[in-house]
Parts: C-alpha cells; sequence; structure tokens
C-alpha cells in the first residue's frame, strides 16, 4: 500500500480512543456491532489489532465467537470511533473500513502477533494478568477512513 490511508489527525483520534465498535455482517447480512479494545501497529501501516480477550463471553472457545466466524466468512469490516461532550463543539466521530482476517500466535504471523500483544499490554494494564500470547487476534487493515466534527482535542 502506498501512503497512509489514516492522516495524522486521525490517528491522534484513535490513539485518543479508549474502545472502538467494531461492525461485523452476519451469514444473514445483519450487522453486528460490538465494542472492542484495539492497538494501533507503528504509524504509516493503516493496521490496528483487536483482542480475543478472556473477559467472559457467551462461549469459551473464541473461534465460536460471532465476530470470528463472520470475519473469516466476509473479512470487510466497519469501526466506529466517537467522542460526546456536553459541549458539542467538541463532538467528533472517525468510520473505518477495513479488511479483517484472524492472526494465531504461532506460523508465519508470530512476529506480529507478538508485537500486537506487548501493543495491547502497554495500552491497556488489565491485559497483564490475560494469555493473549495464546490466543488468536483479529488484525484489521484500514482500507478507507471518514471523520467529522472536531478531531483535535
Amino acid at each position: 500500500m502506498t501512503g497512509s490511508v489514516l492522516d495524522v489527525t486521525q490517528r491522534a483520534f484513535l490513539v485518543e480512543m479508549r474502545r472502538l465498535v467494531l461492525v461485523t455482517v452476519a451469514p444473514s447480512g445483519a450487522l453486528r456491532p460490538v465494542p472492542v479494545c484495539f492497538a494501533l501497529a507503528p504509524p504509516q501501516t493503516d493496521v490496528l489489532w483487536t483482542p480475543l480477550d478472556e473477559k467472559p463471553k457467551r462461549v469459551d472457545d473464541p473461534l465460536r465467537l460471532a465476530r470470528v466466524r463472520d470475519v473469516l466468512q466476509r473479512p470487510r469490516v466497519a469501526l466506529l470511533a466517537d467522542r460526546w461532550e456536553e459541549d458539542w463543539s467538541r463532538l467528533a466521530w472517525l468510520r473505518l473500513e477495513g479488511d479483517a482476517r484472524l492472526m494465531e500466535p504461532g506460523g508465519p504471523t508470530a512476529s506480529e502477533h507478538a508485537d500486537a500483544v506487548t501493543a495491547l499490554r502497554a495500552r491497556y494494564p488489565q491485559y497483564a494478568q490475560q494469555a493473549l500470547e495464546t490466543r488468536p487476534l483479529i488484525r484489521i487493515e484500514i482500507v478507507r477512513a471518514s471523520g467529522w466534527g472536531a478531531l483535535l482535542p
């Protein structure tokens, strides 16, 4: 990919966010939004990672999660970051579209998986006690970004 999809302002806005809403598409065509933790890859890569962490879920096996099944069948996803303030001059949102894939801890993506785990633990101290290094992650390559409002603080 040449150049970056995210501009400096959009990237700074994302770094400020603590969570995103990931939207996948179910086999029926229904949209499935779910809030997720995330970490951005180093600048100029337009990649973010979201873990399949150990927080309680309806299923124990992370590969049985609806978002994982959706990504495996339809890898195009959307993400939404938003800032709400009572001062409406500070309202902002950033919508991303991307291509998602599952990234396992071993094999050809082991090095990137380890980088993602390091970045996620640096961003969320809660992950220090979770075995993210043994769990798959979702890797999303951002292909389009659009925003509105006061993206800068």
